[in-house]
């Protein structure tokens, strides 16, 4: 008997993870999606900040109707918002919303204005890491637009690993790309991205949290300038 998606254990996915990231090292963005998709089906989701739609559009020429997962913090960007739903009107995939338990007014009467400034790693946790783990409950595999060449602290992803913390299959079909590659498949495929990329940010979060790059900086130096902080917890 043929065991269905949503039985297999943590361990076998464990397994499938560290056998795909040896095996797909080599493959494709294209082809570890479809792996992704031909393994969990509906149990596997996008995740994207709507800094751009590459591996939305990537996973939608796999498994068209694909689920993308979007994190509202309240505070992004209105141009974040406004990628979003361009991405959700024109692209063949279902935009699910996530949003933290505390609306940002209820944050600041428990924890007082602009926790952002004072403990971005708790606001970090409350804002994106637990709304995900939640939204991720359905899902045995997620996949990211993680790539190496984005800072030191990526260097190594895999493009099919384990995430240990909430036990699922991480995939991160365009790893091995550089901005060159994404820009191109960008170009290529008239995918959407938000315009603050055109208007000097490398990469695009929260609003408060947020500047613009500046020439010879890695992509992600205007994310938490400043402070030694360098990822927001979802990735490590």
């Amino acid at each position: 008997m043929t065991t269905t998606r949503a039985e297999r254990s943590t361990e076998e996915l464990e397994a499938l993870a560290e056998k795909a990231g040896r095996d797909l090292e080599d493959a494709s963005a294209l082809e570890i999606l479809r792996w992704a998709a031909d393994t969990f089906g509906p149990r596997f989701c996008v995740t994207s900040s709507m800094e751009d739609a590459v591996v939305a559009h990537l996973a939608s020429r796999v498994r068209p109707g694909v689920d993308v997962v979007f994190l509202d913090t309240g505070y992004h960007f209105p141009e974040t918002i406004g990628t979003r739903d361009a991405v959700e009107a024109v692209m063949d995939v279902n935009v699910i919303t996530l949003t933290p338990r505390r609306t940002v007014a209820e944050q600041d009467a428990e924890y007082g204005p602009k926790l952002h400034d004072r403990d971005p790693d708790l606001c970090c946790r409350l804002r994106k890491v637990q709304p995900l783990e939640e939204g991720l409950a359905g899902y045995d595999a997620w996949a990211t637009g993680l790539r190496r060449d984005e800072s030191p602290t990526r260097a190594n992803t895999p493009v099919v690993g384990w995430d240990a913390k909430r036990q699922k299959v991480k995939i991160s079909p365009i790893a091995r790309w550089t901005q060159d590659d994404v820009d191109a498949y960008v170009a290529e495929h008239g995918v959407l991205t938000n315009p603050l990329l055109m208007d000097g940010y490398a990469s695009v979060g929260c609003a408060p949290c947020t500047r613009r790059v500046l020439a010879g900086e890695d992509a992600r130096a205007g994310r938490w300038a400043g402070r030694s902080k360098t990822e927001c917890g979802l990735h490590g």
